[in-house]
């Protein structure tokens, strides 16, 4: 698929979601991807087929993704699979 795979239509409701249901995720995502000790809060701020884009206590960052991203479902088992990476 293409680099618009991942639209902006997409990645408003994946930011959405993330940010209303996945709170700890996205802490978690900045603290280990990040780089981040202690991070306050974190928002997405966008997703694309490349990395993902955090607002981390008012800065925003860059996570680049392993693989190119092929669509929405593509990001949703990413995402997924990056926070089970994460050491408890």
């Amino acid at each position: 698929m293409s680099a618009t795979s991942i639209t902006n239509e997409i990645s408003e409701r994946i930011c959405s979601h993330m940010n209303n249901d996945h709170q700890e995720a996205l802490l978690s995502y900045a603290r280990h991807y990040g780089g981040y000790k202690n991070p306050k809060k974190a928002l997405m701020v966008k997703i694309t087929c490349e990395a993902m884009s955090l607002d981390v206590d008012s800065q925003i960052i860059s996570i680049p993704f392993e693989n190119h991203l092929t669509d929405r479902e593509d990001a949703h088992q990413t995402l997924i699979k990056m926070l089970k990476a994460i050491p408890k």
